[in-house]
């Protein structure tokens, strides 16, 4: 494959400026991916194998620094792990969802940069919305190759269900088990483990572990906001754009 090298030099970078925020990255690996000229059928499995390291990590940094709580996640959480296989294991080219995604990104990220000063007060969460929302993103996430932390932290934010480092903490966790099980809808259909990915989840793990511990033992919420915003508005330029 042309430029390994190059593209292994990169991703930390990714995994470094997505695990801050509590996300595994699979939006910047697809991008990253898809730049280098990975073949198609190789990039979904290994983005979702990228995610399950670094998410893994920065749930486990954020976690340590007292961020989880664990209602919230699971009511997300028990829409969208049946969602997620069901959406892995369909291989389709999701052109039309990557581009509906692209646009809902840049309205979170209109949102959070213009909406009022933070605020400390966060409301309950509503399960049967939590559950609803849940399965939306599972099943597209599962589509497309990604875990749902781009998606579940700016509405966590947007419907004000939590603090920026509880939904980092929170979308660490869903991505995860969003990723698995993506992933073993993708075994289901016959894919495999890519044979180049040791040295991607080496690197990958590095930047992650970074990260995420600046992430969540560092930097204030306001800080991760506009972390946050950059790393939405590359998603929504890979999605729209490559």
């Amino acid at each position: 494959m042309e430029h390994f090298t190059y593209f292994i030099l990169i991703l930390p970078i990714v995994s470094f400026l997505y695990s801050s925020v509590g996300h595994g990255g699979a939006s910047g690996y697809l991008a990253l991916m898809a730049l280098f000229s990975f073949p198609n059928e190789l990039m979904k499995q290994t983005s979702l194998i990228l995610n399950l390291f670094v998410a893994g990590i920065a749930f486990y940094q954020y976690y340590k620094g007292g961020h989880f709580k664990f209602k919230s996640f699971m009511w997300f959480a028990i829409g969208s792990i049946p969602s997620a296989y069901i959406g892995g294991a369909i291989n389709i080219e999701p052109d039309l969802y990557k581009k509906v995604l692209g646009v809902l990104l840049i309205f979170a990220v209109l949102r959070i940069l213009f909406k009022p000063s933070y605020n400390s007060q966060t409301k309950t969460i509503i399960p049967y919305q939590a559950i609803i929302f849940g399965i939306l993103i599972g099943f597209f996430s599962g589509l497309i190759g990604i875990g749902g932390g781009i998606i579940l932290t700016p509405l966590l934010l947007l419907m004000n269900w939590s603090s920026m480092k509880e939904a980092a903490t929170i979308s660490a966790l869903f991505i995860w088990v969003n990723s698995a099980a993506a992933l073993l809808g993708q075994f289901s259909i016959g894919s495999s483990f890519p044979t180049t990915i040791l040295p991607m989840i080496a690197v990958a793990l590095v930047g992650g572990f970074i990260g995420s511990y600046y992430g969540s033992k560092k930097w204030s919420n306001k800080k991760l906001e506009y972390f946050l915003i950059v790393v939405l508005a590359a998603a929504s330029f890979k999605l729209l754009l490559l």
